[in-house]
């Protein structure tokens, strides 16, 4: 899954790709490197970021999400308002990434009410201003566990098909750099929910407070982290560097596929 972000303030490549032109650009170079799914978004959720009004995030998104839609890869929406989300919808997008994990109740009728529309439900607490404030867990493992188990039951009981909905631990959203390894080393236990896991390890601040590295200089660090991920069950990996992603995927795929003979 290639990031691309439609916004001046993403923690990684804020302004980027801040306006349509170049973001369709940057789906359209992702593609040429590989992308499996373009996962688009308007509003940052760095820790502090702005909240955008829902006309805002939609005049950011929507000539991406056109111009992505025709691209032949499945489309994401990355964002947490159902008004957003409906409005992507009618065009057609294929899948809703929600960081709030459809918890609001408009959330859970749109969806429950579109049979087609992947959804992927990640785990966070709080918000992105209070986010960093809200990690206090007993065991965060265990705790991520229960929150996104109790969330595929939610959704499976409005109505959500079982095979809609993928699972993302929020690596970065809510818990500390330690937090962030314990939960990745204890990752593989998260696959008894019965459900496929997406991560996103990419350029987060857990890799630089690790490494030591800047944001531009981490990608050696998001790829190794990936692989770690892939190698503990991950289905989808999240990613900026979709080229050097691919290459580490084929290489991991090639080493761990079953031989015949």
């Amino acid at each position: 899954m290639g990031i691309v972000n439609v916004t001046p303030d993403s923690f990684s490549d804020g302004g980027q790709y801040g306006d349509a032109a170049r973001a369709i650009a940057h789906c359209e170079q992702l593609l040429a490197e590989g992308v499996d799914i373009l996962d688009i978004g308007g509003e940052s959720s760095r820790p502090g970021a702005q909240v955008l009004s829902v006309e805002e995030e939609w005049a950011r998104v929507a000539p991406v999400l056109r111009a992505a839609l025709s691209m032949g890869v499945p489309v994401s929406l990355d964002s947490w308002k159902p008004e957003v989300m409906a409005r992507a919808m009618d065009l057609g997008v294929d899948i809703l990434n929600d960081i709030q994990a459809f918890q609001s109740t408009e959330a859970m009728q749109l969806v429950s009410a579109h049979a087609g529309v992947g959804l992927c439900a990640m785990h966070m607490r709080g918000d992105s201003s209070t986010m960093q404030q809200l990690t206090d867990y007993v065991d965060v493992v265990a705790e991520v566990a229960e929150f996104l188990q109790f969330r595929a039951k939610a959704l499976r009981d409005a109505g959500v098909a079982a095979a809609r909905i993928v699972l993302d631990p929020g690596y970065g959203f809510a818990k500390t750099t330690p937090q962030n390894f314990d939960l990745l080393s204890r990752q593989a236990e998260l696959l008894g929910l019965g459900y496929p896991l997406l991560v996103g390890w990419s350029r987060k601040r857990s890799l630089g407070d690790v490494t030591g590295r800047s944001v531009e200089q981490r990608l050696p660090a998001s790829v190794a982290a990936a692989m770690l991920a892939m190698a503990r069950g991950a289905a989808v990996l999240r990613v900026h560097d979709v080229a050097a992603t691919v290459d580490a995927v084929k290489v991991f795929q090639a080493a761990t596929q079953k031989r015949e003979g």
